[in-house]
């Protein structure tokens, strides 16, 4: 990771998914802790991020703004369960980081097509390929 508010700005927006529903649950927070560790932060930037959000700022790359939103599909799903509001969020963060609404739209139908509604990453780099030709 570039830099610790990168990071943060990256995981806030993870918790915000999240909250989505009005509850983080035990595999929610446990992704999350995942990712913290994956971004270069502990668990204290994440409790301190879950009390004061901090804004978000998407990744400047397309690769990295498709990496953020497959780390979103997988923790809308990780508790295998996913909400109204939660797919509302996912599809406008897709919008904000600039990544098509049709794709996002196409990953979304074709999650529940996998175990766990797990995209596998090479598929779902195909449909964003796939809506960007």
């Amino acid at each position: 990771m570039e830099n610790k508010d990168e990071a943060k700005s990256l995981l806030c927006e993870l918790i915000q998914l999240a909250k989505a529903d009005e509850t983080i649950s035990q595999a929610e927070f446990q992704f999350l802790m995942s990712m913290a560790g994956h971004l270069g932060l502990n668990q204290s930037d994440l409790e301190s991020i879950i009390e004061n959000p901090v804004e978000f700022d998407p990744p400047t790359s397309e690769g990295d703004r498709i990496i953020q939103f497959h780390r979103m599909v997988l923790l809308m799903n990780i508790d295998l369960s996913s909400t109204e509001e939660e797919r509302q969020f996912l599809i406008n963060s897709a919008i904000r980081m600039g990544l098509s609404p049709t794709a996002t739209r196409a990953i979304l139908n074709k999650m529940n097509e996998y175990p766990n509604k797990i995209v596998p990453p090479d598929v779902l780099i195909s449909i964003f390929k796939t809506h960007y030709n």
